[in-house]
């Protein structure tokens, strides 16, 4: 039976992002992630609140937007896969669990705090969705529209100039 690697977060970043590049030229990017949950203690009825802090490493033309575009404390959407790595330093053996990117969406107003914006939503349009292509970058684009946003290209506005009403009734989405 095949297994399932698969890591979803959205937090805010603890660091900015810091970029290298491998000996063959690619770009690694290196943060932390933090996430926290908050609850009310049933005893005490005090409010409660956990971070966990995630190491995360993105690749490529990725790693270069991530490094352009994200700050300390900017919110994030990330997808992944945990991958635990292991180095040797003065005969000790070290481990390392980190979640290597496949997917990120930038959270938060357009001015880049990590607040949502006006519309209440909380998502930037722009991210990034790792899928193949010839170079192995995806092509990312800042001002890309998201997925289900209001970027439908057809007649859908009463009153085009030849004089006929083309708007779809509602009855005609499918959602």
């Amino acid at each position: 039976m095949a297994g399932l690697n698969k890591v979803i977060l959205i937090g805010n970043l603890g660091r900015d992002p810091e970029i290298r590049y491998s000996q063959q030229g690619l770009a690694v990017v290196n943060f932390t992630l933090a996430t926290s949950e908050q609850w009310t203690d049933k005893n005490t009825g005090e409010r409660q609140e956990k971070t966990e802090w995630h190491r995360i490493v993105v690749f490529g033309k990725q790693a270069e937007t991530c490094e352009k575009y994200l700050s300390k404390g900017k919110q994030v959407y990330i997808e992944g896969r945990l991958q635990t790595r292991s180095w040797e330093k003065d005969g000790q053996t070290h481990y390392t669990t980190e979640v290597v990117v496949s997917n990120f969406m930038f959270l938060g107003s357009r001015d880049g705090g990590g607040q949502s914006g006006s519309n209440g939503s909380g998502y930037q349009r722009g991210g990034y969705q790792n899928q193949p292509d010839s170079g192995g970058g995806g092509g990312y684009t800042p001002n890309r529209p998201g997925p289900n946003s209001d970027n439908f290209q057809g007649p859908v506005q009463p009153g085009m100039p030849d004089g006929h009403d083309q708007s779809i009734p509602d009855d005609d989405i499918p959602f």
